[in-house]
């Protein structure tokens, strides 16, 4: 946990970490996670949220992703831990390249649009929470790619075998199968 808020590009172009402030004592703690005018002065893109989503996960081991859509999103954890990883989805050099991050309260991420999503809830009783920019079309361009295609190389703590999972999220194709997004 970090004294002071934080932002850092990660090896995915447009990705980024931030380290958020929590404010602690004996009732517990407070955290602005997300503060526009810090967090573009620190580098973050600029960002108009329309909506705000949350997901509660009751269990340990539960998988949802890997998404891809034409919007941002600003994620982060109201409690708890999860294992994030990212998919470069989009056109370019890039195309394939994964990247993993354990999000944490005090640990948020900014995902541009077409890199794919996903999370593996670390514990139970997790509410994961994310900001975006568009509302969801069903005219919108949106892929997914599997969550255990050997190509990405993500190593799931918990194990394929023990996780949970949508029968929707399990039938995504391979990376190969993939028609890059562009924009």
């Amino acid at each position: 946990m970090s004294d002071q808020l934080q932002i850092r590009e990660t090896s995915i172009l447009g990705l980024f970490e931030v380290d958020l402030i929590l404010q602690d004592d004996e009732r517990g703690w407070f955290k602005e996670n997300y503060q526009r005018q810090k967090m573009e002065a620190l580098g973050l893109p600029h960002f108009e949220i329309v909506q705000n989503n949350f997901s509660f996960n009751a269990q340990k081991g539960v998988i949802r992703g890997l998404h891809a859509e034409p919007w941002e999103k600003f994620i982060s954890v109201a409690n708890g831990r999860v294992f994030g990883a990212w998919v470069d989805l989009r056109k370019g050099d890039s195309f394939g390249k994964t990247l993993t991050i354990e999000i944490t309260p005090s640990k948020a991420v900014f995902v541009p649009r077409g890199v794919a999503n996903a999370y593996q809830t670390l514990e139970p009783n997790i509410t994961y929470t994310y900001l975006v920019n568009e509302h969801w079309s069903a005219d919108g361009k949106y892929l997914a790619v599997s969550l255990f295609d050997p190509a990405l190389g993500i190593n799931w703590p918990v194990p394929p075998d023990q996780a949970i999972i949508s029968d929707k999220d399990a039938a995504h194709p391979m990376l190969k199968d993939i028609t890059p997004m562009e924009f």
